[in-house]
């Protein structure tokens, strides 16, 4: 297999951001920009593409492990720590967007932060959004770990933590690693006791998303709120 430097300069992934921009570049091509290299049996381009074979999307390759893709062929530590930085600077341009701008005129870049945040975990992890008076965000914390199937969440912890960072509102968010995004009534029930709890001191509750891969559904979109 030809190293990538060999190719006619249009089909390089690097010379072809360069004139056309990131966004004409295929996801596989974007992957090997990031990886720089590949290997001695194959291009970065391959690699990319065999990265994107043993993942159903994005989110799940993205959201492997770094023990997980430096097992990979043509990865090794060193490529897997550039993949998950780059993860990481995305969430956190995402995050300070929410900080400077209201969250609720822009409700996919907050479903673009679950997403990268959520998507891929392999157990359910409940997140609460915590926002000033005029929905900007003062943090997003995972107040709650659970299970494959399950997570205990609390009211009163709740409560105290979104006093502690004196939000005014908060958006609530968990992932179903199922893959089946669908709100189930124990999801409904809760979202309304925290709502409740939450009313008591003054507080407002947003909204309540649900992460599944891709699928992001939210309660204020199906009138569960």
């Amino acid at each position: 297999m030809p190293n990538i430097a060999a190719w006619p300069a249009s089909e390089r992934p690097r010379e072809r951001l360069f004139a056309h921009g990131a966004a004409a570049l295929t996801d596989a091509e974007l992957i090997a920009v990031i990886l720089g290299a590949g290997s001695a049996r194959a291009s970065a381009l391959d690699v990319a593409r065999d990265l994107l074979g043993r993942h159903r999307n994005l989110s799940a390759l993205f959201g492997a492990s770094i023990e997980a893709l430096a097992g990979t062929e043509g990865i090794g530590p060193a490529k897997a720590a550039k993949l998950k930085a780059g993860v990481e600077l995305a969430r956190r341009i995402l995050r300070e967007e929410m900080t400077h701008g209201d969250a609720l005129t822009s409700p996919e870049r907050v479903r673009d932060y679950l997403r990268l945040s959520l998507a891929a975990l392999p157990h359910e992890a409940f997140v609460v959004l915590f926002l000033d008076s005029q929905h900007r965000l003062l943090a997003a914390d995972e107040l709650f770990r659970g299970t494959l199937a399950q997570t205990s969440v609390y009211p009163r912890e709740v409560v105290k933590a979104a006093l502690a960072r004196n939000a005014a509102a908060v958006i609530f968010a968990h992932n179903h690693p199922s893959g089946v995004a669908e709100p189930s009534r124990a999801d409904e029930l809760l979202t309304q006791a925290l709502k409740q709890a939450l009313a008591l001191v003054d507080i407002r509750t947003l909204d309540h998303f649900v992460v599944a891969g891709h699928r992001v559904v939210s309660f204020a979109e199906r009138g569960l709120l």
